[in-house]
């Protein structure tokens, strides 16, 4: 060969294994019941943390549980208080919507009803709407 190097042949590396298709979706399975699980612990700590008719040595008991039976633990939460789990993230979201709209209607800064009016009123004098559209304007304006 001239001046090309030998390309080695693979060698396996020792303790490595092919591994076939089925062992793969067993993998994939373990990996998808391992985030399934952790999605499942945050929430129940987040509803931990939400409640606030449960006192604070409540949620340290389930915390503790947690940490020393957890899937025993998180399947006796969910079947214990998984109504009540799901009513605080719902008034939880109808909050935050809450709050969003408020802070939307805050930042866009609305206009009064005599406004709206005043800005129909100088509409009609100037002759861009009749005076029909300036009562249906006016009754918007209103309502």
């Amino acid at each position: 060969m001239s001046g090309l190097a030998a390309i080695p042949a693979v060698v396996p590396v020792e303790g490595s294994y092919d591994m076939n298709f089925w062992q793969w979706v067993l993998i994939l399975l373990w990996w998808f019941l391992f985030f399934a699980y952790l999605v499942i612990l945050f929430q129940i700590l987040g509803d931990l943390f939400r409640d606030t008719k449960l006192s604070g040595w409540w949620k340290a008991v389930w915390i503790v549980c947690l940490v020393l039976f957890p899937f025993l633990t998180a399947l006796v939460y969910v079947i214990a208080r998984g109504s009540s789990m799901a009513e605080r993230q719902a008034a939880a979201v109808r909050q935050a919507k809450h709050d969003t709209d408020s802070y939307i209607r805050e930042v866009a800064g609305t206009k009064s009803a005599a406004e709206h009016i005043a800005d129909a009123k100088a509409l009609l004098d100037s002759g861009a709407i009749t005076p029909e559209e300036f009562a249906q304007l006016k009754a918007k304006a209103l309502a």
